[in-house]
Formats: structure tokens, C-alpha cells, sequence
């Protein structure tokens, strides 16, 4: 006796079990895609005024780091969604060590934007500070 299998229900299976695996493949690389976009490291260029000396420093997000007289920590970054025109935001806090005054603790409390740094400018009378990257 031959026996037939039913190709109908197995045909049906695979499409099924392939619009399965499709849908879960766009669905986790949406959510892989958003953790992309914040970085742990910060990468940011110190122009020294002075001496028209510039520096990349490349820092760890929630940790401090000092240059010169510089206390420097960037809390968060983020890189933007399209390609096309990127842009990077980074939340940094800036210390001036050699400050006495207690009142003024922060010589810079905000978010940077890489494409306009007019935005909200870092003013320091030696140092200049201009976010580059994240990652």
C-alpha cells in the first residue's frame, strides 16, 4: 500500500513558520537598532586658547576625567536616528578647578549638540569644548 502524505498542510506549516521567523528577525532588530543609538563613550575636542593646541579626549559615560584645569563628565549620548544628516547629543558637566568660588559649581550643565554647538556653548575664557563623537 502507498501511502500519500498531505504536502497541503506541510506547504502551510513552512509559511507560516517562515512569516514567523521574518516577523520576530524585524521586530528584535528594531529594538537592537535603539540600544545602538546610545553610546557609552563620548568623544569630545578641547581647544587650548592659549596655546591653540587642540585634544580628543574620549570619555566614559558617568565617570569623571580631568584635563589641565578641567574637571569633565559626560553623562549621556546619543546618536540620531538617520544617516543622512547625522547628529550627536551628549549631556556633559564641566568643573573649573581652579575656581574658588563655591556658589558657581558648573562652568557648563547641559546637553551638546555636535551639529550646532551655538546651541548652548561652553564659555570658558582658556578652553573651548566641541562634542564629536559617540559610541
Amino acid at each position: 500500500m502507498l501511502l500519500k502524505k498531505n504536502t497541503k498542510v506541510g506547504k502551510i506549516k513552512f509559511k507560516l513558520l517562515f512569516f514567523l521567523i521574518l516577523l520576530s528577525k524585524i521586530f528584535f532588530s528594531n529594538l537592537k537598532s535603539d540600544n545602538n543609538l546610545e553610546g557609552n563613550f563620548t568623544d569630545i575636542k578641547i581647544l587650548d586658547k592659549i596655546s591653540s593646541k587642540n585634544k580628543l579626549l574620549k570619555l566614559t559615560n558617568g565617570k569623571e576625567t580631568q584635563y589641565k584645569d578641567l574637571l569633565i563628565k559626560s553623562m549621556k549620548c546619543k546618536n540620531s536616528e538617520f544617516d543622512d544628516n547625522p547628529e550627536i547629543t551628549a549631556y556633559i558637566q564641566v568643573k573649573d578647578l581652579t575656581n574658588k568660588n563655591k556658589n558657581d559649581v558648573f562652568v557648563f550643565n547641559g546637553w551638546m549638540f555636535s551639529s550646532s554647538p551655538s546651541i548652548a556653548p561652553f564659555d570658558h575664557p582658556v578652553y573651548d569644548i566641541w562634542l564629536v563623537g559617540c559610541y
